[in-house]
């Protein structure tokens, strides 16, 4: 049990998440880091991302959590949060999905930055002018707590589940514009959801404005060639065994991700 207070420290519980992910062990919410402040979950995170790339791996962006209302009803979380993009998580196209947990598929728009964007209060027209694609993504959730039951805090320490993200083609569509975007989401060739891009905080790039200001305020800062994705535009699915989730987004445009037959969820 990981007992949790004001002067825990970060990096023993960020070790115990790494350790608990390594050995494809789930944590269980009601029992672990039960007590922790977003100050003290962003710490753990920044520990926990610290003993990633000390095995070397690089950060190569950020994803952003519960932007969508949808996302946050099934969470039950109320605020956006985010977590770091490793190169190890960035799959493409109809990218076979080994080794996680009980992942999760949902559908997002990424960014990729031209420029580097600081400070809060940014505008949208300030954003676009940095972004040099937009791009189809599929996000895979993989959260080391049973059963997806976690607080806010407790999904931030654990980076916002993140865990890949297969990043589909460039959509061909002025950033300003990247809340038009129509999509399917779809397992095994039959939909079961639907949704417009502005599901993510009304406009994909109000996210990206969050998040440089949540940096900005945290003696950080977004750079440029970085992939933000911007949030869940659907609830996320669970991504079977042998299955594949598809999304098409507008007419044409669409990501897949597949999961090997021989995969199993990890033991609870």
């Amino acid at each position: 049990m990981i007992e949790v207070s004001e002067t825990a420290r970060p990096d023993l519980l960020a070790e115990r998440l790494h350790h608990a992910r390594r050995n494809r062990t789930l944590l269980d919410a009601h029992r672990d880091a039960t007590a922790l402040s977003t100050d003290s979950a962003y710490a753990i995170q920044q520990h926990l991302t610290r003993l990633r790339l000390a095995e070397g791996r690089c950060h190569v962006g950020y994803k952003l959590g519960y932007t969508s209302a949808v996302m946050r009803r099934q969470m039950g979380v109320s605020a956006p949060n985010y977590g770091p993009l490793l190169d190890d998580m960035v799959l493409h196209d109809d990218a076979a999905a080994a080794g996680f947990l009980h992942p999760r598929v949902e559908p997002e728009i990424g960014i990729v930055l031209s420029k580097d964007l600081s400070g809060p209060g940014l505008m949208l027209t300030e954003v676009a002018a940095a972004v040099g694609e937009v791009r189809a993504c599929l996000e895979i959730v993989d959260s080391i707590w049973r059963d997806y039951r976690f607080t806010a805090e407790q999904n931030t320490a654990d980076g916002s589940s993140a865990a890949g993200v297969v990043l589909g083609p460039v959509l061909d569509i002025d950033p300003l514009h990247a809340h038009r975007i129509r999509l399917e989401l779809s397992e095994d060739g039959t939909a079961v959801e639907t949704a417009v891009s502005a599901a993510a905080a009304g406009h994909p790039l109000h996210g990206v404005a969050w998040l440089a200001g949540e940096l900005t305020a945290r003696g950080g800062s977004l750079h440029k060639g970085e992939l933000i994705i911007t949030g869940g535009l659907t609830a996320a699915i669970p991504l079977r065994a042998g299955a594949t989730i598809a999304a098409r987004f507008g007419r044409s445009t669409t990501v897949r991700v597949r999961r090997p037959e021989d995969e199993k969820d990890a033991d609870i």
